[in-house]
Protein backbone atom coordinates (compact mmCIF):
# COMPACT_ATOMS: atom_id res chain seq x y z
CA UNK A 1 0.00 0.00 0.00
CA UNK A 2 1.59 3.25 -1.10
CA UNK A 3 2.03 6.26 1.56
CA UNK A 4 1.20 10.02 1.60
CA UNK A 5 4.09 11.91 2.12
CA UNK A 6 3.84 15.68 3.31
CA UNK A 7 6.38 18.31 5.10
CA UNK A 8 5.11 21.11 7.53
CA UNK A 9 8.00 23.84 7.60
CA UNK A 10 9.06 25.89 10.39
CA UNK A 11 7.61 28.99 12.63
CA UNK A 12 8.01 32.26 10.20
CA UNK A 13 9.19 30.32 7.55
CA UNK A 14 7.61 29.01 3.95
CA UNK A 15 7.91 25.75 1.66
CA UNK A 16 10.26 27.98 -0.03
CA UNK A 17 12.94 27.19 3.04
CA UNK A 18 16.52 25.54 2.12
CA UNK A 19 15.18 22.53 3.93
CA UNK A 20 11.46 21.77 2.51
CA UNK A 21 13.56 22.63 -1.32
CA UNK A 22 16.36 20.24 -0.47
CA UNK A 23 14.03 17.44 0.82
CA UNK A 24 11.07 17.96 -2.09
CA UNK A 25 14.05 17.77 -4.99
CA UNK A 26 15.23 14.73 -3.50
CA UNK A 27 11.83 12.91 -3.28
CA UNK A 28 11.51 14.47 -7.05
CA UNK A 29 14.23 12.47 -7.74
CA UNK A 30 12.83 8.93 -6.30
CA UNK A 31 9.89 10.01 -8.39
CA UNK A 32 7.91 10.09 -4.89
CA UNK A 33 5.08 13.00 -4.14
CA UNK A 34 5.95 15.06 -1.11
CA UNK A 35 3.28 17.71 -0.18
CA UNK A 36 4.29 20.87 0.96
CA UNK A 37 1.43 22.89 2.09
CA UNK A 38 1.47 26.78 2.69
CA UNK A 39 1.35 26.96 6.85
CA UNK A 40 1.04 30.55 6.99
CA UNK A 41 -2.07 30.32 4.98
CA UNK A 42 -1.98 33.68 3.71
CA UNK A 43 -2.78 34.83 6.90
CA UNK A 44 0.46 34.25 9.30
CA UNK A 45 -0.86 37.22 12.25
CA UNK A 46 -3.24 34.73 12.81
CA UNK A 47 -1.10 31.45 12.90
CA UNK A 48 -1.89 28.90 15.74
CA UNK A 49 -1.20 25.26 16.21
CA UNK A 50 -5.19 24.35 15.77
CA UNK A 51 -5.05 26.05 12.45
CA UNK A 52 -1.89 24.55 11.24
CA UNK A 53 -3.36 20.92 12.60
CA UNK A 54 -7.23 21.42 10.88
CA UNK A 55 -5.25 22.84 7.21
CA UNK A 56 -2.56 19.67 7.29
CA UNK A 57 -5.62 17.15 8.15
CA UNK A 58 -7.50 18.46 4.72
CA UNK A 59 -4.49 17.51 3.33
CA UNK A 60 -5.08 13.69 3.71
CA UNK A 61 -6.47 11.84 1.21
CA UNK A 62 -10.12 10.16 2.36
CA UNK A 63 -9.33 6.18 1.24
CA UNK A 64 -7.23 6.22 4.26
CA UNK A 65 -4.25 5.76 2.79
CA UNK A 66 -1.58 5.77 5.76
CA UNK A 67 0.39 9.27 6.18
CA UNK A 68 4.52 9.54 7.13
CA UNK A 69 4.76 13.39 8.33
CA UNK A 70 8.23 14.97 8.21
CA UNK A 71 7.97 17.96 10.52
CA UNK A 72 10.19 20.78 11.09
CA UNK A 73 10.43 22.64 14.17
CA UNK A 74 7.02 23.83 14.67
CA UNK A 75 6.09 21.94 12.08
CA UNK A 76 7.86 18.89 13.97
CA UNK A 77 5.88 19.64 17.09
CA UNK A 78 2.46 19.68 14.77
CA UNK A 79 3.10 16.61 13.37
CA UNK A 80 3.41 14.79 16.53
CA UNK A 81 0.58 16.39 17.50
CA UNK A 82 -1.23 14.76 14.19
CA UNK A 83 0.25 11.66 14.75
CA UNK A 84 -0.97 11.40 18.51
CA UNK A 85 -4.79 12.18 17.23
CA UNK A 86 -5.08 10.82 13.78
CA UNK A 87 -4.62 7.00 13.44
CA UNK A 88 -3.93 7.39 9.55
CA UNK A 89 -0.18 9.18 10.61
CA UNK A 90 1.36 5.95 10.58
CA UNK A 91 5.33 7.68 10.61
CA UNK A 92 6.89 10.82 11.79
CA UNK A 93 10.00 12.59 11.08
CA UNK A 94 10.93 15.02 13.38
CA UNK A 95 13.63 18.47 12.62
CA UNK A 96 14.31 19.94 15.60
CA UNK A 97 11.12 19.14 17.19
CA UNK A 98 9.69 22.84 18.82
CA UNK A 99 8.96 20.75 22.39
CA UNK A 100 7.95 23.09 25.13
CA UNK A 101 8.85 26.00 23.05
CA UNK A 102 7.25 28.31 24.84
CA UNK A 103 9.43 27.78 27.69
CA UNK A 104 12.22 28.54 25.29
CA UNK A 105 11.21 31.08 23.43
CA UNK A 106 9.22 33.63 26.15
CA UNK A 107 11.90 33.93 28.23
CA UNK A 108 13.78 34.98 25.16
CA UNK A 109 11.72 37.76 25.12
CA UNK A 110 11.13 38.89 28.52
CA UNK A 111 8.55 39.21 30.34
CA UNK A 112 7.77 42.89 29.75
CA UNK A 113 7.46 41.96 26.02
CA UNK A 114 5.32 38.97 26.54
CA UNK A 115 2.80 41.62 28.72
CA UNK A 116 2.71 44.01 26.39
CA UNK A 117 2.22 41.66 23.71
CA UNK A 118 -0.78 40.42 25.50
CA UNK A 119 -1.79 43.95 26.25
CA UNK A 120 -1.51 45.24 22.68
CA UNK A 121 -2.77 41.92 20.94
CA UNK A 122 0.16 41.73 18.43
CA UNK A 123 4.04 41.05 18.76
CA UNK A 124 6.20 42.17 15.56
CA UNK A 125 7.94 38.65 14.34
CA UNK A 126 10.96 38.18 11.66
CA UNK A 127 9.24 36.03 8.76
CA UNK A 128 12.01 34.37 7.30
CA UNK A 129 10.07 33.31 4.57
CA UNK A 130 8.39 36.81 3.67
CA UNK A 131 12.01 38.42 4.38
CA UNK A 132 10.11 41.08 7.06
CA UNK A 133 8.55 41.39 10.27
CA UNK A 134 5.19 41.21 10.58
CA UNK A 135 2.38 41.01 13.18
CA UNK A 136 1.77 37.72 14.92
CA UNK A 137 -1.69 37.51 17.49
CA UNK A 138 -1.41 36.38 21.20
CA UNK A 139 -3.85 33.90 20.37
CA UNK A 140 -0.86 31.95 18.91
CA UNK A 141 0.14 32.07 22.40
CA UNK A 142 -3.10 31.24 23.90
CA UNK A 143 -3.94 28.26 21.63
CA UNK A 144 -0.05 26.88 22.32
CA UNK A 145 -0.62 26.64 25.87
CA UNK A 146 -3.21 23.66 25.42
CA UNK A 147 -1.14 20.99 23.68
CA UNK A 148 0.75 19.43 25.86
CA UNK A 149 3.55 17.05 25.43
CA UNK A 150 2.37 14.45 28.09
CA UNK A 151 -0.48 13.65 25.42
CA UNK A 152 2.08 11.65 23.38
CA UNK A 153 1.89 8.56 24.25
CA UNK A 154 0.47 6.66 20.72
CA UNK A 155 3.37 4.38 20.15
CA UNK A 156 4.05 5.88 16.64
CA UNK A 157 7.17 5.14 15.10
CA UNK A 158 9.68 7.98 15.10
CA UNK A 159 12.71 9.23 14.26
CA UNK A 160 14.15 12.78 15.46
CA UNK A 161 16.91 14.30 14.31
CA UNK A 162 17.97 16.96 16.28
CA UNK A 163 21.18 19.07 16.58
CA UNK A 164 23.32 19.25 19.44
CA UNK A 165 24.12 23.14 19.06
CA UNK A 166 20.92 23.92 18.39
CA UNK A 167 20.30 27.81 19.89
CA UNK A 168 16.70 27.87 19.34
CA UNK A 169 14.87 24.32 20.59
CA UNK A 170 17.82 23.13 23.09
CA UNK A 171 19.11 19.25 22.06
CA UNK A 172 18.02 18.32 25.79
CA UNK A 173 13.93 18.56 24.77
CA UNK A 174 14.61 15.67 22.64
CA UNK A 175 16.66 13.73 24.27
CA UNK A 176 14.03 14.09 27.37
CA UNK A 177 11.08 13.23 24.95
CA UNK A 178 12.79 10.19 24.06
CA UNK A 179 13.66 9.38 27.73
CA UNK A 180 10.11 7.74 28.28
CA UNK A 181 9.04 6.65 24.78
CA UNK A 182 10.87 3.39 23.49
CA UNK A 183 9.30 3.87 20.14
CA UNK A 184 11.24 7.16 19.28
CA UNK A 185 14.88 7.09 18.01
CA UNK A 186 17.29 10.00 18.40
CA UNK A 187 19.73 10.86 16.24
CA UNK A 188 22.14 13.60 16.93
CA UNK A 189 23.98 15.88 14.69
CA UNK A 190 26.50 18.40 14.68
CA UNK A 191 24.58 21.25 13.82
CA UNK A 192 22.51 24.09 14.56
CA UNK A 193 18.64 24.50 14.44
CA UNK A 194 18.47 24.98 10.99
CA UNK A 195 20.42 22.04 9.90
CA UNK A 196 21.93 23.15 6.95
CA UNK A 197 25.24 21.72 7.04
CA UNK A 198 23.80 17.97 7.62
CA UNK A 199 21.01 17.44 4.70
CA UNK A 200 22.66 14.58 3.37
CA UNK A 201 22.22 12.77 6.48
CA UNK A 202 19.14 13.60 6.86
CA UNK A 203 18.51 12.74 3.44
CA UNK A 204 19.95 9.32 4.22
CA UNK A 205 18.10 9.10 7.54
CA UNK A 206 15.07 9.88 6.09
CA UNK A 207 15.37 7.42 2.81
CA UNK A 208 16.47 4.48 5.48
CA UNK A 209 13.21 5.24 8.06
CA UNK A 210 10.68 5.59 5.58
CA UNK A 211 11.78 2.74 3.42
CA UNK A 212 11.65 4.53 0.38
CA UNK A 213 12.64 3.18 -3.47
Amino acid sequence: MSTQYIYLHGFASSPNSAKAQDIGDRFAQIQTKLTIPELNAGDFSRLTITRQITQVVAEFSDNSLPVTLIGSSLGGLTAAHLGQKYPQVQRLVLLAPAFDFLSHWLPKLGNEAVQRWQQEKYLMVYHYGERRSLPLSYDFVTDATQYQEEAFQRPIPTLILHGKKDEVIPIAASRDFVRSRPWVELVELDSDHALGNVMPEIWQAIHLFCQLP
